[in-house]
């Protein structure tokens, strides 16, 4: 599993994902700030699997990790995160959201946060969603004139799109 250390301290950092695997990623100095955004598009008969481990090591640290998939066809995605607040890690602040959208009724999903926190004084939470395309929302952009091909996109694109 890659290791990816954040040790510059009172930092604010970015991380960006594509690709599945296996991630850690640490905050191993006082202050750190991690965004940390993820984008996954599983189709035809792909078998993804993304598990990622943020470890807060030092106090007042946060992230933000939010992980997004698409799944098509007979695909499967499985998001797996965690969240490690060492005891050493006072005042951390910490939230994770695994979000994913099935494109067709064979598609297939996992998504699983966790919380593993080893002293007081934190704040972290977490969530997840697993769910298909609107119809409502299809029917509303097909009404403004746009085609069925096109309100998809607009919605998947939408979907996608991660808090700035």
């Amino acid at each position: 599993m890659p290791v990816i250390r954040f040790d510059k301290p009172n930092t604010t950092n970015q991380l960006n994902l594509s690709k599945p695997g296996k991630y850690r990623v640490e905050l191993a100095q006082e202050g750190i700030e991690v965004n940390i955004n993820g984008v996954f598009q599983a189709k035809n008969k792909d078998q993804l699997e993304v598990e990622i481990i943020i470890v807060h090591q030092a106090k007042r640290t946060t992230s933000h990790t939010n992980l997004r998939g698409i799944v098509d066809n007979q695909a499967f995605l499985s998001l797996l995160g965690t969240i490690v607040v060492e005891s050493s890690a006072k005042l951390a602040n910490a939230f994770l959201t695994e979000k994913i959208l099935l494109l067709s009724e064979k598609s297939k999903a996992v998504a699983v946060p966790n919380l593993e926190i080893s002293t007081d004084e934190v704040k972290c939470s977490h969530a997840a969603t697993i769910s298909t395309l609107s119809e409502d929302q299809l029917f509303y952009i097909q009404s403004r004139g746009l085609n069925q091909k096109t309100a998809k996109k607009m919605l998947i694109d939408g979907f996608l799109s991660l808090p700035k």
